[in-house]
C-alpha cells in the first residue's frame, strides 16, 4: 500500500561517530554486526568488508577478553574505512583498550553488576564517560529484555499493565540518561530491544516521550529467521520511523554468514519504504501458530552450528506445530540466552560443544548438537498432547 506521507522527524540532538552525524537532522544510519568470532580475524575482516560493501554505516563486533582486543587490533588494521564499534559484553574496562581502535562503544546495562561488584554503577559509568572523552568516541547504552539489570527486575512491577511490564528496561534506560547527563556527556544514543516488536514500538515511544532529545537506536533483537524475522522488524520500524522515531536502526536476522549482508539491505528497504509512503506491515504484530525465535549470529555465537540448528528446528516443527501458539526460542549465546528463553515454551541457547534446553523457566539439561532435535521434538509432541487433553 502507497500512500502519500510527510514523515517530520522528532528533533534530537546530533551524535558524532568519527566522520557520522547520528540524529534528526542527519540521514537514518544503518548498522550491523559481524557473526564470526573475533580472534579469526581473517573470517571477521571478510564480514566487516562485506558489511561495509552492503552499505552498513557502522559495524559492530564483540569484545570480551584481552585476545579479542588483540584481534581487534588486527582488524582495524585491515579495514580502516569501517566505522567500527565494540560490543563490551561483561568487562567494562576494556573500554580503555579497544579506544584507539573504534569509533563508538555500546554497553549494556544489564552487564555492568559482573564484575567488580562492590563498586557502584555509577562509577563504571564514570569510567566508560572519561575514555570516551579522551578519544572522542561515542556510546549506545544498549538495554535489551533478554539481559536487564538484575536490580531492576527485582524492583520492576511487571505486573501493572502495558506500562508496568516495561519498567525495568525503562528504569534502567533512565538510570543510565541520569548518569551520562549528570557527567556532561551527550555524545550517546540509547536502544531498548526486545523480540517482540509491539514492545519495541510501545516501550521506545514511551522513552522517546521522556527523553525527546536522545537519539534512538532502534532494534527487533532476535527476530529470527526469513521471512518472518523480516516482518517482525518490519513492522517495529515502520510504525517507529512514520511517528518520527528513530535515527540508527539494525535489523537482526538469523541468516548464514555469508549472507549477512541481508540485514543491511532489509533495514535500506524499510527506510525507502517508509518515507517513499509504501507501508507493508499491520497496525500490531498479531501470530499465531508456531513462533520461533532466534538471534542474529552475531560474533557472540559460541558455536558456528547454530544458525543451521535455528533452520533445523524450524524445518522439524512446521510439518506437526505450525498451527499450535508455540514459542521455541533458539539463542547463540550465554549473553542473551538465558533471559530471552525465559518467556518461551521451549528455549535453547548454545554453548560451544552442547546446548542448553529449558521448559519455560525450568532447565531441562544440556544435549550434544546430535541429540538435541530429538529431544526438542519429544518435548513438543508432549506439550502439543497435553494441550490437546485440556
Amino acid at each position: 500500500m502507497s500512500l502519500p506521507v510527510v514523515i517530520r522527524r522528532k528533533p534530537t540532538r546530533t551524535v558524532t561517530v568519527r566522520d557520522l552525524k547520528i540524529g534528526s537532522a542527519h540521514p537514518i544510519s544503518v548498522q550491523s554486526m559481524a557473526a564470526t568470532r573475533t580472534q579469526d580475524v581473517e573470517a571477521t575482516v571478510r564480514q566487516v568488508k562485506l558489511l561495509h560493501a552492503a552499505g552498513a554505516d557502522i559495524v559492530r563486533i564483540a569484545i570480551d577478553s584481552r585476545d579479542d582486543v588483540e584481534a581487534l587490533i588486527l582488524v582495524r588494521a585491515a579495514v580502516p574505512q569501517a566505522r567500527l564499534v565494540v560490543d563490551l559484553q561483561e568487562s567494562y574496562r576494556l573500554a580503555e583498550k579497544v579506544a584507539p581502535y573504534v569509533d563508538k562503544i555500546r554497553y549494556n546495562p544489564g552487564h555492568l553488576h559482573h564484575h567488580e561488584k562492590d563498586l557502584p554503577v555509577s562509577a563504571k559509568v564514570k569510567f566508560l564517560v572519561d575514555v570516551a572523552k579522551r578519544f572522542n568516541l561515542a556510546l549506545r547504552v544498549g538495554v535489551n529484555f533478554g539481559s536487564l539489570d538484575p536490580k531492576q527486575k527485582e524492583t520492576g512491577n511487571k505486573d501493572s499493565g502495558e506500562n508496568g511490564r516495561f519498567a525495568p528496561a525503562l528504569a534502567s534506560a533512565n538510570e543510565h540518561v541520569g548518569y551520562l547527563e549528570e557527567l556532561g556527556f551527550t555524545n550517546y544514543v540509547v536502544s531498548l530491544k526486545s523480540s517482540n516488536p509491539n514492545d519495541v514500538v510501545d516501550i521506545n515511544k514511551q522513552f522517546s516521550q521522556m527523553h525527546p532529545e536522545v537519539p534512538l537506536h532502534l532494534g527487533v533483537t532476535e527476530a529470527g529467521l526469513l521471512p518472518l524475522g523480516g516482518i517482525k522488524t518490519r513492522v517495529a520500524f515502520e510504525h517507529l520511523l512514520a511517528l518520527g522515531i528513530g535515527d540508527t536502526l539494525r535489523a537482526s536476522l538469523t541468516v548464514p554468514f555469508d549472507e549477512k549482508g541481508e540485514e543491511v539491505l532489509l533495514s535500506k528497504a524499510i527506510i525507502a519504504d517508509v518515507y517513499a509512503g509504501r507501508f507493508r506491515s499491520v497496525p500490531r504484530f498479531e501470530h499465531s501458530g508456531l513462533n520461533i525465535i532466534s538471534c542474529p549470529s552475531c560474533s557472540r555465537v559460541e558455536n558456528e552450528k547454530f544458525v543451521e540448528l535455528a533452520q533445523a528446528v524450524r524445518t522439524m516443527a512446521t510439518p506437526f506445530a505450525a498451527q499450535h501458539d508455540i514459542t521455541i526460542a533458539v539463542m547463540g549465546c550465554r549473553v542473551n540466552g538465558p533471559g530471552e528463553t525465559d518467556d518461551a515454551d521451549l528455549g535453547l541457547w548454545c554453548a560451544p560443544t552442547h546446548v542448553n534446553l529449558k521448559r519455560k523457566e525450568t532447565v531441562l539439561g544440556k544435549f550434544s548438537y546430535d541429540e538435541i532435535l530429538g529431544r526438542v521434538q519429544s518435548e513438543l509432541e508432549l506439550m502439543i498432547a497435553a494441550r490437546e487433553t485440556e
